[in-house]
């Protein structure tokens, strides 16, 4: 392979990487939004909300929702506020 062609090869894929990390920024959880929106729809155990809020921040919705609805949220409830959990705050 010649080098000019190894060289764009590089540049490309470096382009590429950076673009798509300057395109998409991290999201910053908002668990205070999950919390609110868990009591919101009739936690009874309001103790273990941070905690399950923390485990959609993660990436774990189904820890999320579970947590959530061990501690009193209906299904629905439970899931949107998992998903809440991993948006950007507003």
């Amino acid at each position: 392979m010649r080098t000019s062609t190894r060289i764009a090869g590089v540049l490309t894929g470096l382009t590429l990487a950076l673009g798509g990390a300057l395109a998409a920024p991290a999201a910053q959880a908002d668990i205070p939004a999950c919390t609110q929106m868990a009591t919101q729809a009739g936690a009874t155990d309001t103790s273990g909300l941070s905690s399950a809020c923390q485990r959609g921040v993660s990436g774990d919705l189904q820890g999320c929702v579970s947590g959530l609805t061990a501690s009193g949220v209906a299904g629905g409830a439970a899931n949107g506020a998992g998903r809440m959990a991993a948006t950007e705050p507003r």
